[in-house]
């Protein structure tokens, strides 16, 4: 395939050699001569691990060469990748101005049945709501139609990018139709690793998430190190011990969005690592933010009814976790307890919490947050659905999935992900929590 990246900087080097090596015939871009001139040359404009032997064969094989002429370049190739840089100022927002320049100059060359394809990192939205305007107005062309827009976000580490762009632990293409998304595909085949073909705006947020949970994993590795060390501990054999379990750890687990967490466990461990750590005189930030933060989330849920503006409330699951009767730091108890502080008329029902059979800890926590408890729970589902015009899903049991199916017109704030509830997002009356 023919392909005219723009921006030769780390992404856009790596990227047209890479391609280059592939078979596909490239032609880089870029508004500094430097660069343009060192590309011609058979130099890499950026100094990376196997980068300089790779741009070279390429070049002299004929594969890769470089223009500053943008017009020329799209004219001359099937397929435009843009890797142009996306600064952010100190307040965190995104400067789109090179992408706009770039999408103005690609546009202004373009031509039917050509597709352009944006790897830089932008937010949500941009694409679809900047960039192919942009695109549209310079060229008079519809996107979808004359010519394909794909969101085509890049994972490649800075010192490793060659191999990881080999080797890519995934790789995303948000597609404007699917004619585009195959394209897009056909340019990394062979490549191994699972492929998404996804919506523009979600290939967008995937860069995003990937980031912010690096810059999560290594500040939580540097607190706990600082914690360890403080206590006298080694804190290498500590992640060792941590790092081993792929079963809750380093796993999937716990990382879909759903409620808050609760339970004797997590809340009362994560307390007394922050006490510990504010008693050896050690400032942890990230950690002792986690339960604001679930506390925040919680918050969420309760606006959410507020929102509904019904008194009436059925809340369908109590226990902190499924399967279990546990009720301790259950942030079920804890919403119905907001609900009734705030006058609202309540009923509960869980199939797994019965008053009499609570005993212990766990029938102490319940009668100090919810005294009352025993009038407001029922083991009838169907009595709570006769009751409620606002139903609060905290429960994926088969009694109260049935229930949701003759819920009608009451509203649903489901706190779980109903397993329906791509489908119900575009009906009136849902609500999900956090999607």
């Amino acid at each position: 395939m023919r392909i005219s990246v723009f921006g030769l900087g780390y992404v856009g080097c790596v990227s047209a050699a890479c391609l280059a090596s592939m078979g596909h015939e490239v032609v880089g871009v870029d508004v500094s001569q430097v660069k343009v001139d060192l590309i011609a040359s058979g130099r890499a404009p950026v100094v990376e691990e196997r980068i300089g032997e790779l741009t070279e064969r390429v070049v002299r094989a004929g594969a890769l060469r470089a223009t500053p002429d943008a017009a020329e370049a799209v004219r001359a190739t099937d397929v435009s990748l843009v890797c142009v840089g996306t600064p952010s100022a100190p307040n965190g927002s995104l400067s789109t101005l090179y992408l706009e320049r770039v999408a103005e100059e690609i546009g202004g060359a373009l031509k039917s049945g050509h597709t352009v394809v944006f790897r830089s990192t932008m937010l949500p939205g941009t694409c679809e709501g900047l960039l192919i305007p942009i695109l549209e107005s310079a060229s008079g062309l519809r996107a979808g139609r004359d010519f394909g827009v794909a969101v085509n976000p890049e994972f490649l580490r800075e010192g490793s990018s060659v191999r990881d762009f080999f080797e890519p632990p995934k790789t995303v293409i948000g597609e404007s139709d699917r004619a585009t998304g195959e394209r897009v595909a056909a340019l990394y085949e062979g490549i191994p690793g699972e492929v998404f073909r996804v919506p523009v705006a979600v290939a967008e947020m995937t860069k995003y998430a990937d980031n912010a949970f690096h810059g999560l994993k290594i500040s939580f590795a540097n607190e706990l190190g600082a914690v360890c060390q403080a206590l006298g501990l080694d804190s290498h054999a500590v992640m060792d011990v941590f790092l081993a379990d792929d079963k809750l750890n380093i796993s999937p687990a716990y990382l879909r969005p759903g409620f808050a967490f609760g339970g004797s466990c997590l809340p009362k461990d994560l307390r007394g690592l922050v006490y510990a750590a504010r008693r050896a005189d050690v400032s942890v930030p990230l950690l002792s933010h986690v339960l604001p933060s679930n506390e925040a989330h919680l918050q969420r849920a309760f606006e959410l009814v507020v929102a509904a503006d019904s008194r009436k409330v059925g809340l369908f699951g109590l226990s902190f976790k499924p399967g279990t009767d546990d009720l301790r730091e259950s942030p079920l108890v804890e919403l119905a307890e907001r609900l009734l502080g705030k006058g609202y008329d309540l009923r509960i029902y869980d199939e797994n919490v019965t008053l009499s059979r609570l005993m212990g800890a766990n029938r102490h926590y319940i009668e100090q947050r919810l005294p009352h408890l025993g009038d407001l729970l029922t083991t009838s589902v169907d009595d709570v659905l006769a009751h409620a015009e606002v139903c609060v899903i905290g429960s994926r049991e088969p009694a109260v999935l049935a229930a949701v199916e003759r819920a009608g017109t009451r509203t649903i704030i489901d706190l779980v992900r109903l397993p329906d509830a791509a489908e119900r997002r575009a009906t009136q009356g849902y609500v999900g929590l956090a999607w």
